[in-house]
């Protein structure tokens, strides 16, 4: 039976994946699937086509051979008008948050609503608001630029916009890297929070222990082009392949890790 197990309730599928760069082969027909409502980790080290994964996901590049269906389409061979329909039920938090300098944590959050060109800006401020109260961010930070913000606030503000076209599916690359442990935590509980609330499917790349113990109901491993190990964040760091022991060498990686159901 192919990896990437077909389901009704499959809201990723991606089919003998395959990805070459410059000659070289990054991914080689590497398959799984995501179940909706689950949050799916990616981790790998560094070289290991992480990111890579991510951007084929959300249609950023496309797959040298293979297949990915994202909520029942397949970006490649679907027409612009359902491409458009698809990205509109995801939202994505890219890794640094990639807010715009120059305009207001107000106005990035406002860009996906003001791209529909169907919403006055009444309309659009009670969103951006209440988006912002979401995420925990105060109306006075509405204002406020990016380089005005710590680095957990510009996480939340990436987040809200993340948000802002109430998504089914959200892709999350690195959400808490280069936060200090507190302001991590505090976004892991964020992030646990609301895929309760709104019942979202959660993708995610992340190299943090913590995060990933925290948020994780199943992982994917990758090494030497392929998935090395796929399951449970126990059944995965049972596999004896090398990377698998050096990730996990750490003293934090060795204590018992809670399931995201747990924690």
């Amino acid at each position: 039976m192919s990896t990437a197990t077909q389901t009704r309730d499959a809201v990723v599928e991606v089919e003998g994946l395959t990805t070459r760069l410059g000659g070289r082969v990054v991914h080689d027909h590497i398959e799984f699937s995501v179940a909706r409502g689950e949050t799916f980790s990616i981790i790998g080290g560094s070289g290991s086509g992480k990111t890579t994964l991510l951007r084929t996901l959300i249609g950023l590049r496309s797959p040298s051979e293979g297949r990915v269906r994202i909520l029942g389409h397949d970006l490649l061979t679907a027409t612009r008008g359902t491409q458009q329909d698809i990205r509109r039920r995801w939202g994505v938090l890219f890794q640094g948050g990639a807010l715009f300098s120059a305009l207001s944590l107000f106005d990035n959050v406002a860009v996906p609503l003001r791209e529909l060109h169907l919403l006055d800006e009444g309309v659009i401020r009670d969103l951006v608001m209440s988006k912002l109260d979401l995420v925990g961010l105060a109306a006075d930070d509405a204002a406020k630029l990016p380089s005005e913000l710590s680095g957990g606030m510009v996480k939340r503000a990436a987040l809200a916009r993340s948000l802002a076209l109430d998504p089914e599916l959200l892709f999350l690359d690195e959400p808490t890297s280069g936060l200090d442990p507190v302001a991590a935590a505090g976004f892991q509980a964020l992030v646990r929070q609301l895929r309760r609330e709104l019942s979202l499917t959660v993708v995610m790349v992340t190299h943090d222990l913590d995060t990933l113990a925290a948020l994780s109901d199943r992982v994917a491993a990758l090494a030497e082009g392929r998935l090395i190990a796929v399951g449970t964040l126990a059944e995965v760091r049972q596999s004896d392949h090398p990377f698998i022991h050096e990730y996990f060498a750490s003293e934090r990686g060795r204590l018992p890790s809670p399931t995201a159901s747990e924690a």
